[in-house]
């Protein structure tokens, strides 16, 4: 294998136009707005480990999501995959390739699927798509390994979607992802709609399937439990930026960002261990009309002058460890 990342996402932005409709702004004289939902991301993903994004709602996780599989363009920067450029023209075979190699888990099992197919041709849809099978036969037996595999009966493949739980909606929807093969998972908060004890049996069988395909995800959440238990690596997203990146044992141990550390505070202290938390402070921006600067200085409790007036850039602070604030940049922190 080449030493390069997987997926590499170099400046990555994203505005949505939500403006009034054309005469409603002429009468009122008023322009054009534009909600910034990712600025200038970037960052990489090696083969084999599991990259989570973190943040609030809203913070443009999903809309990244998106962007890396496809579903909606990026306004500006690139995704590489393997070292492509995804949104590259090509011919229909080499783009089919490229695109077999990545797959998504959405959210909510219950909307992913189709509720009036059953469950063998929501399976096989990306193995006939692709051409991985030559016969009806061998997608069938196909289906059958991907059912067992996720936990799941072959007989299982006859039944439709409202037969089942959420959990194994989740399951059928993993196995749909697995059918074409891929080495690329993105998991848009893949738990989030089921039950505390589903979500374990699901993030144990993603983690064994890692473990055994040698798959890639890019894990987004904003369950910071599940997250400590999935990621590899952890990037902090606030107000459409990352503000950190770093391996997941050393953001949970000795995070760096004053939005990480409220991030970690607002976690429950189930082992009661009686150590000081700082309150969560402010309400998140109106991504409409950003602060200036740094955007998280409203809510921040190291800000100072030039964080109003300077947009922080990353600063290295341990190895594969970085934080976007001048409060660490300056050793403030």
């Amino acid at each position: 294998m080449s030493g390069r990342p997987l997926l590499e996402i170099k400046g990555l932005t994203r505005y949505f136009d939500v403006s009034k409709p054309f005469l409603d702004r002429l009468v009122e004289r008023a322009p054009r707005q534009y909600l910034r939902a990712v600025h200038s991301l970037s960052a990489t993903i090696g083969r084999g480990e599991t990259f989570a994004l973190v943040g609030e709602s809203g913070c443009g996780k999903s809309t990244v999501a998106r962007m890396v599989a496809g579903l909606i363009p990026p306004s500006g920067g690139t995704i590489l995959f393997d070292g492509q450029n995804v949104a590259a023209r090509r011919s229909g075979r080499a783009d089919r390739e490229l695109r077999r190699r990545f797959q998504m888990i959405f959210q909510d099992p219950y909307a992913s699927l189709n509720p009036r197919w059953r469950v063998k041709d929501i399976i096989a849809e990306p193995i006939r798509a692709f051409d991985l099978v030559k016969s009806a036969h061998e997608a069938d037996a196909r289906v059958g390994e991907l059912l067992t595999l996720v936990g799941l009966d072959p007989s299982d493949g006859a039944k439709y979607p409202h037969e089942f739980s959420g959990g194994q909606r989740q399951r059928i929807a993993i196995a749909r992802a697995l059918s074409n093969n891929p080495e690329f998972i993105i998991c848009d908060e893949p738990t989030s709609a089921l039950d505390v004890s589903v979500q374990a049996q699901i993030l144990n069988l993603m983690r064994n399937l890692q473990d055994e395909l040698g798959l890639t995800y890019l894990f987004i959440s904003h369950d910071l439990a599940v997250v400590r238990h999935m990621a590899t690596r952890i990037g902090v997203m606030y107000l459409g930026k990352l503000v950190e990146v770093s391996p997941a044992h050393e953001l949970f141990a000795a995070a760096r960002h004053p939005y990480t550390q409220m991030l970690l505070d607002a976690v429950p202290d189930v082992e009661m261990t009686g150590r000081n938390r700082a309150q969560v402070k402010g309400e998140v921006p109106n991504p409409i009309n950003p602060p200036s600067g740094c955007s998280f200085h409203p809510r921040c409790p190291y800000a100072f002058e030039r964080c109003p007036a300077e947009e922080p850039g990353m600063t290295s602070v341990a190895r594969d460890h970085e934080a976007a604030c001048h409060a660490v940049a300056e050793k403030r922190i």
